[in-house]
């Protein structure tokens, strides 16, 4: 831990502060800890609260329960902290009626020296707490401290510099030239007393020298107008720019000083002036800004910057607002959304559904719902061509498609789907994927990132040179984010939505009321002719499942939830669950209150219901504490493998599928993939 004394970095002089916030000198202000969980303690040797891995008998996490935000407004939530050894920090908002607190920002980086977050809380008309949970991890001498939290009534990229930690912004450090902190009496430059940060060629040692300014991360989609001041000297020396930069870090020039309109005064009070810049601004993903001078000639020069201000409206009123991607999302259960074909292919895509079955898997929304179906063996030609053309999407953005494909058939050996970037202008289009596994009847997840120069549509092209060799393929649940798909992937997850991806999520097994255990697993169950060939989620990922073979029939293996907060209001549980074997027994889900002898029964499922996953949605309410249950009973026979996948709690009732209700209905007999499709 570093000692008081270094501490002296934060100063708020002219600031104004909202609820919520604490520099933990003399108290906790209205910061609690969880009685329920290890306890933050103020450090007696220093102004800052901490969980100490030496003071705690038990390794465990220290919830911290901060007072009630009456949030009407945009704000910034700004905590300077420390982690040592193998702890971690995340920072969550509570609402009422929410069994999981969302979470805003988390870190299991080890500093020796504090650190900044600053986390935009975006409009809310809700009532809300932060929460801040640290985790004490294995390693001997973690610790997890908090020296001081502020709220703002700005945004987190907004700064006068007028505070010591200069609102996170940081110097991107180089040896011989970088921002600094300047401080004027001078009315002519400052309107007042005040601070600004420059940079100037005193110790530039070449013309290659940069100096980086670097805001804060943005956490939250942005739009709008940013302004800023500046005052440069011996313009035509140095190059001053304004770039934003991904978590890839990739640039975007955003701004560049004028040449022509140079400020080339002298130095002087009488001929200072601030020159005012406003720059549109889109950050639908994490950017930060970069204040950048290059330095390039002989007498180099400086710059000054100041009044760092954001505006939710853009500065030109004629500026195309942020593209909307999710007008490319589609799940084709009412209809074919924005997607269109064109009528000279030999073959298009059809929407079809499929009654649940033993031989052919469902679409991958429900199990039982409508996909598009390509090369589906009605035409007697051959040279199938199946073109499906999304919406066009503007240039220069990084978006992240996502989309499900499932092979159809027994004998097909062509790669029969491929997706290409088609232009408007008549470039040569673009191939940006073509399909690699191979595995029948199993949706599988394809992300790609797309960037392109031009405006340009995703195209979807499958194609069948000859009838006999190659598979009829479906399309199900296209989804387009703005960002890039691996950061996507890696930012902070929710808790309330888990593929068991990372574990168990929270989930445990009960080891005093079942007789088996959930085991998870990737790819086919050992057992044939049971259990699914992949997970639900991307086809090649985990899932739950109880292994029948190592159970005896009657056996149950039951898998419980961690503690959820109650709620007056309905609560949705949605899951993926599949149950294909001539032996499968039951599902169900029950309601455990600690308050009653037996659980409450909310779904149950009995025998085979075909070989695709198929979702369950469970309306229920209870506002206490409370657990669910997952409960799989072992059938009659080895072929009694049941799984369960993408287990998500949301708030509010279900949303509902035509397809929903499913009848669970013991299935027998001979299905084909023409027979069991309803085309539409």
């Amino acid at each position: 831990m570093l000692p008081f004394y270094l501490l002296s970095l934060i100063v708020t002089a002219k600031a104004e502060f909202l609820p919520g916030s604490c520099s933990f000198q003399d108290s906790t202000c209205d910061y609690t800890s969880d009685p329920d969980f290890l306890s933050w303690t103020l450090d007696p040797s220093g102004h800052f609260i901490t969980v100490e891995e030496q003071v705690q008998e038990d390794q465990g996490k220290a919830v911290l329960l901060g007072p009630d935000v009456d949030q009407q407004d945009w704000s910034c939530f700004r905590m300077v902290y420390q982690v040592t050894g193998s702890a971690s920090l995340q920072v969550q908002k509570r609402m009422d009626g929410e069994s999981f607190d969302q979470v805003l920002w988390t870190t299991q980086s080890p500093s020796d020296s504090w650190l900044i977050a600053s986390i935009d809380l975006q409009n809310s008309t809700q009532t809300f707490k932060i929460v801040i949970e640290g985790k004490l991890g294995a390693e001997e001498g973690s610790s997890v401290s908090i020296f001081e939290i502020k709220i703002s009534d700005k945004y987190c990229i907004e700064c006068e510099f007028e505070e010591e930690h200069l609102c996170g912004y940081s110097n991107e450090w180089n040896r011989f030239m970088n921002w600094r902190v300047g401080r004027s009496d001078d009315a002519a430059l400052t309107a007042g007393t005040g601070q600004y940060m420059f940079v100037d060629s005193t110790d530039t040692k070449s013309f290659q020298e940069v100096a980086k300014l670097v805001s804060p991360m943005t956490s939250v989609p942005m739009s709008g107008c940013l302004s800023f001041q500046y005052q440069h000297y011996h313009a035509g020396d140095h190059l001053f720019s304004l770039f934003s930069r991904d978590q890839a870090g990739q640039y975007q020039e955003l701004w560049r000083a004028d040449l022509q309109e140079n400020n080339t005064m002298n130095w002087s009070p009488e001929t200072r002036v601030w020159r005012p810049v406003q720059v549109d601004l889109k950050a639908p993903y994490p950017i930060e800004l970069v204040f950048e001078v290059a330095f390039n000639g002989p007498h180099g020069g400086y710059v000054i910057l100041d009044e760092i201000s954001f505006s939710p409206e853009f500065c030109d009123a004629d500026t195309e607002p942020t593209f909307d991607p999710s007008v490319a999302n589609c799940d084709f259960e009412s209809g074919y959304c924005q997607y269109v074909q064109t009528q000279t292919d030999s073959s298009l895509w059809r929407r079809v559904s499929v009654r649940p079955n033993i031989y052919t898997a469902g679409d991958h929304t429900t199990g039982a719902g409508s996909f598009l179906l390509a090369n589906s063996r009605l035409s007697v030609q051959s040279g199938y061509v199946s073109r499906l053309f999304g919406p066009a999407m503007p240039a220069n953005q990084k978006y992240c498609l996502k989309f499900f494909y499932s092979l159809r058939g027994l004998s097909g050996t062509d790669q029969v789907l491929s997706a290409y970037l088609h232009y408007s202008d008549g470039t040569k289009q673009e191939q940006i994927w073509t399909q690699n596994y191979k595995i029948r009847n199993l949706w599988i997840a394809v992300e790609l990132t797309i960037q392109s120069q031009k405006n340009a549509q995703v195209v979807f092209i499958s194609t069948c040179k000859n009838i006999w060799i190659c598979d009829s393929v479906g399309l199900d649940d296209i989804k387009v984010t703005l960002g890039d798909c691996a950061l996507l992937a890696s930012s902070v997850s929710a808790p309330s939505h888990c593929d068991f991806e990372a574990g168990l999520c929270g989930f445990t097994q009960d080891k005093e009321g079942d007789s088996g255990d959930w085991m998870l697993a990737r790819g086919p169950t050992p057992t044939s002719y049971t259990g699914p060939r992949g997970d639900h989620t991307t086809g090649v990922g985990h899932y739950l499942h109880i292994e029948a073979s190592v159970m005896l029939a009657g056996h149950r293996a039951r898998l419980v939830s961690s503690s959820l907060r109650g709620s007056r209001d309905t609560q949705c549980l949605q899951f993926f669950y599949h149950m294909y074997g001539s032996g499968i027994g039951q599902l169900s889900v029950y309601l455990q209150t600690g308050q009653e002898s037996q659980d409450k029964l909310l779904w149950t499922s009995r025998g085979e219901q075909g070989i695709s996953w198929l979702r369950a949605a469970v309306n229920y309410q209870f506002d206490q504490r409370h657990q669910i249950v997952f409960e799989a009973t072992r059938g009659e026979s080895v072929r009694s493998d049941i799984a369960i996948d993408d287990v998500v709690f949301e708030r509010g009732p279900c949303r509902e599928y035509a397809d929903d209700h499913i009848p669970h209905l013991r299935l027998s007999g001979h299905n084909n993939d023409i027979q069991s499709m309803i085309f539409k």
